[in-house]
């Protein structure tokens, strides 16, 4: 016999009072039931919770069976408890990012424009006389105010450099004068109503913040904390409708005294939309030290390297897609820059022309207070095996300056090397200098970082050098003519064949060559930069410059 407020309970009689694990039960439902209100928000589900609460109160009720409520109620519970993770789950991927991200205009991938008007554009410095036939393309300048011209509602910037006013008027008067000129342009957009956004990793900017002031609107992208790299990617998205992709970036120098290539892409809603996922990514960064793992649709790619966009640019049909770096910035459907650069590559069957400022195969990282390097292959390996195995004739323009790497000159002749005792192995080099400016490391320099093939135009921000795609924030753009070659005619990558054939055969682009050495295929391994430059300095090193313009 037990004594106690509930009396006694014989064998086979109904449950009157709940238990203690009912009771536990009860108030863990009526937590869960007010924490599921405040989570789902949803009608539907809170439906269903009601509906499992109805349903613990009848098995609360007297039965002679009492073994499956019990089982029932436990599914219940089990089914509530689930419910409450997934909400859980779904409130931190609502934390990590804005899942619904901004609104595209009404852009859909069905609905946008792929009927297009490309145009390539260069800064060519005035001292610097290079023309296809007479003729010149479109000054960058002109192209960005164009952009500007064409703007009704948005324009967003990314560019790792803000320097448009701060140009040194003694040393180079008049130079800075289109710089100025776009940075006023860029203040007026508020006086039109046009919504001015930049994605940027500077601080200090006085030029962002004036930019500010008048009414743009400027996210810090903290590369130091996410890569410990910087963000080197230069594009505009105007509208959602136009863009501009390439080397220069928003320095008065890229507008007057630093050659410099690009494409301008007009009424291509297409294109733009994804290239405006790029900056929503950056965008969506802005007081992070980490990369989510759980991203927005709205900054997933809508095209990549197995899946481009058809468009018809100047009436010829071409695929096309975005690539990014480094891997940590490619969120789902993203192409890597790197895969892009080896996809490429790999599809060409006659040439591969490559016009960068640096190229230099190594990841150079600071560690401890010293500059620690280690060989990175990705694009030597593929040089050498378009080279070797494939017989595709391949050309590099290299820029020689102030900070090329002395190790640049090693890793060239090893490639030089390949084609020592091979037939029908092509691999040239040639290094585009202006000598009367080597001791400046900025102006006159060939800053392009582009490659063309037969079958492809690859257009990026980085130059090729491990450091730059590892860690490095950067943007591509593929460009692929559907028609053979024999059928396309005159398209933007027979434009940019011919501004590589044009400065190949420039007499700016030299072979340097050792002097005093033997021909094995090690002359080269001591050679170090301060000896190169001593090529440029006394007229047996001039001498050892081969002026030959020939293929």
């Amino acid at each position: 016999m037990v004594s106690g407020g509930h009396g006694m309970r014989g064998r086979g009689e109904p449950l009157h009072a709940p238990h203690l694990s009912d009771i536990y039960a009860n108030s863990a439902i009526q937590q869960q039931d007010y924490s599921a209100t405040i989570w789902l928000r949803s009608k539907e589900k809170l439906e269903h919770l009601t509906r499992c609460v109805k349903f613990k109160g009848l098995m609360a009720a007297p039965t002679t069976q009492p073994q499956e409520p019990m089982k029932s109620q436990q599914k219940c519970i089990a089914i509530f408890a689930l419910l409450c993770c997934f909400t859980v789950l779904v409130a931190l991927i609502f934390s990590a990012v804005d899942v619904w991200g901004e609104d595209e205009d009404g852009i859909t991938e069905e609905n946008c424009n792929r009927h297009c008007r490309i145009v390539l554009v260069e800064n060519i410095p005035e001292d610097l006389p290079l023309s296809i036939d007479g003729t010149t393309h479109v000054p960058l300048s002109t192209g960005l105010n164009s952009l500007l011209d064409e703007a009704k509602h948005s324009v967003e910037v990314v560019s790792p450099v803000w320097n448009l006013n701060s140009w040194d008027q003694e040393t180079w008067p008049n130079s800075g004068k289109q710089g100025q000129l776009l940075f006023q342009r860029l203040l007026n957009l508020k006086t039109r109503e046009v919504k001015l956004k930049i994605a940027s990793s500077l601080t200090d900017s006085a030029e962002l913040q004036k930019l500010t002031e008048h009414g743009a609107e400027v996210r810090f992208v903290n590369m130091s904390a996410l890569t410990r790299g910087g963000l080197h990617s230069n594009f505009w998205v105007v509208d959602r409708k136009h863009v501009f992709i390439g080397s220069a970036s928003m320095d008065w120098r890229s507008l007057s005294k630093r050659k410099e290539l690009g494409v301008m892409v007009y009424n291509c809603s297409c294109l733009a939309i994804d290239l405006h996922r790029v900056f929503s990514f950056y965008w969506q960064l802005q007081y992070r030290d980490y990369i989510p793992s759980i991203w927005s649709k709205r900054v997933t790619a809508l095209y990549g390297k197995d899946s481009p966009v058809t468009l018809y640019l100047n009436d010829t049909e071409v695929t096309a897609y975005v690539s990014t770096s480094p891997e940590l910035f490619c969120p789902k459907n993203r192409a890597k820059d790197i895969d892009v650069i080896q996809h490429v590559m790999q599809d060409a069957k006659l040439f591969i022309y490559i016009s960068v400022t640096d190229y230099l195969p190594l990841l150079i990282r600071s560690s401890r207070g010293s500059l620690v390097s280690r060989y990175w292959s990705p694009i030597d390996e593929m040089i050498r095996e378009a080279v070797v195995l494939r017989g595709v004739k391949v050309r590099m323009l290299i820029s020689f300056w102030k900070q090329t790497h002395p190790l640049t000159f090693n890793f060239i002749m090893s490639l030089k090397s390949l084609c020592m005792e091979l037939a029908n192995c092509s691999l040239e080099v040639k290094f585009f200098s202006r000598r009367e400016q080597m001791a400046n490391s900025q102006p006159g320099i060939n800053h392009n970082k582009y490659m063309v093939t037969d079958s492809a135009v690859y257009i990026g921000n980085h130059d090729w050098v491990g450091s730059e795609f590892a860690y490095n924030a950067g943007t591509g753009l593929v460009i692929k003519p559907t028609q053979t070659l024999k059928e396309r005619g005159t398209t933007i990558l027979e434009q940019v064949k011919a501004v590589f054939e044009r400065d190949w055969h420039s007499r700016y682009a030299k072979n340097i060559q050792a002097s005093n050495r033997t021909p094995e295929g090690s002359k080269y391994r001591n050679l170090q930069q301060p000896e190169v430059k001593g090529l440029l300095d006394n007229k047996e090193g001039k001498e050892s410059w081969d002026e030959s313009n020939n293929p």
